[in-house]
Parts: C-alpha cells; structure tokens; sequence
C-alpha cells in the first residue's frame, strides 16, 4: 500500500513540477471528449423526448371529399362494429380547420380560404397495438371506397426512434475513434518522460527494483492526467449545455415541442471521468509496456 501511495505522489509531483504542459495535454484529452460527451447528452435528451410521445398508436381514417353525410354515418358504423378497433372520434372537416386556425397560426389563411379543403376523419385507438396488428388494420381500412388515407399517427415517433438510435451509435462510435486518439496522446507523453529519465530508470533496474515499482508511477500519472481532461470535459459540456439550452428550447418551441436541455447528468459525469482516466492508464500501460524492460530503457 506505501508503494502506491509513494508512486502517487510521485506522479503527482511530476503533474505540478509542469502545470503549463499539464494543462494544455489535459485540455487535448478534454476537447477530444467534448464532443462525443456532448453528442450524448444531446442525444440523451432527445431519448427521453422519444420516450415522452410515445404511447398507444392512433390511426386517422380520412375519408374523400366528396363522400356524403349519410355515407359519413355508414362508415362510422362500419367502424364501430369492427372487433380490431377500440374507441374511435369523429373530427369534421370544419372542425379540423378551426384547429388549425387556432394551433398552426393559420387563422388570416384559413379565413381567406373559399372552400374547406379539409376532410372529414375518424381518430382511432386500435384494440392491439403490436406493430403486426396496426399495420394489418391501416390496410384493411385502406381498402374502404369512402377513405382517401389512413395514417397511423406514431410512425413519426418510431422514426424519431430509429433516429435517436442511430445518433446514439454514431456517438459510441466518435467516443471509440477519439479515445483511440487520446490513447496515443498519453503514449506519447509518457514516451517521452521515460526517455528524459531513462538513466535514472536504468540504474533502479540495475540496482534490482522491480519493473512493478519503476512503472508505477507513470500508470498513476497517465490515469491522473485522463481524470483532470475528463475534468475539464465535463466543465466543457457543462457550459454549452447551458449556453445550448435556451436556443434549442425556443427553436422547439416553434415547433409546439416542450423540451427542455439538461445535463450532463450525475451518472454521466461519472461515467465520462471514469472513460476519460481508463483511456489515460491505458495509454500509460502500453507505453510502459513498450519503452521498460528488465534493466533496459528503450
């Protein structure tokens, strides 16, 4: 336990004794992170907005323009006495355009408009929501000669889904090619701490210390200086998170979408400085494992 403890002071003095080149080799280690930490937490955040729409799939039924009040009520009937569908509303045409006077801000087109171009549509809650079911039932609806479209409302939410998938891999991917990177950043730096004390290093060998003992304190060093640039990384993401907020939550807005950025969170942080120093000791171990040998300095 003393020998850690020693090796860790030792790395420790070597991170200060340079506090210039401490920094701007903590500050690669951190801007390389910046970007897939920030990506996540975006990411995260977008996830959790997927999760927040997501619920009981609905199928909008619209019906043609030209079909008739008594034809309107004939398919309402139809649809009720179908086993596959639970509930069901009727959405008339005027209807629809007031609401979209009201919610889209369309009210001085809406009012110039001569004639509704809107159908008549029925809202409705499908009995089996498995994928295989709605999609059975959109294409018998399909089939009915008074309907124009049948659109099932969530396919959006699956495609913000599949979307949120597909950025989270890209993330994981952009964390693996960086930290590759920062892996041979640390490998350089500890590279050249061993050749500036290579005589030094040489004669403990000689005079029997362990290569254990000699390694020691550049394994601390590399995981010290992963922990400060993931330090730094987590301050990074942290200030353009707050920076990024207010302008993601007014562009959402226009959009009639709540969302509201947050992060990184706690797990996250911890998650990202745990990243950020296993990268810096595994850096540390193969430059070691490279440039020491039994009483040898390469």
């Amino acid at each position: 336990m003393s020998e850690h403890v020693h090796a860790l002071q030792q790395a420790l003095q070597r991170l200060i004794s340079k506090p210039f080149g401490t920094l701007l080799s903590s500050l690669v280690i951190a801007i390389a992170l910046t970007l897939p930490a920030l990506g996540y937490v975006l990411v995260d955040n977008l996830a959790s907005l997927a999760r927040g729409l997501t619920g009981r799939p609905e199928i909008s039924v619209f019906l043609k323009l030209e079909v008739s009040g008594a034809a309107t009520q004939a398919v309402e009937q139809r649809l009720r006495s179908m086993p596959q569908i639970a509930g069901l509303r009727f959405v008339a045409r005027d209807v629809a355009l007031k609401q979209l006077a009201a919610k889209g801000g369309f009210a001085d087109v809406a009012g110039a408009l001569r004639d509704n171009p809107l159908p008549d549509a029925f809202i409705l809650d499908p009995r089996d929501d498995s994928p295989a079911s709605v999609k059975a039932l959109q294409s018998q609806l399909s089939k009915m000669p008074e309907v124009a479209l049948v659109q099932l409302d969530a396919e959006w939410v699956e495609r913000l889904a599949a979307i949120v998938a597909l950025a989270r891999t890209a993330s994981v991917v952009l964390a693996i090619l960086l930290g590759t990177a920062l892996i041979i950043v640390t490998f350089n730096t500890i590279r050249l701490q061993i050749l500036t004390q290579r005589h030094e290093i040489s004669v403990k060998l000689l005079l029997g210390a362990t290569r254990n003992y000699v390694r020691r304190p550049f394994l601390y060093f590399g995981l010290l200086q992963g922990l400060l640039g993931g330090l730094l990384a987590w301050g990074l993401v942290a200030a353009l998170v707050a920076v990024l907020a207010p302008q993601i939550a007014a562009l959402a807005q226009r959009y009639s979408i709540v969302l509201s950025l947050s992060g990184p969170l706690p797990w996250q942080a911890a998650a990202l400085l745990i990243f950020a120093a296993l990268l810096g000791l595994l850096g540390a171990a193969l430059s070691v494992s490279r440039h020491i040998h039994d009483g040898l300095v390469d």
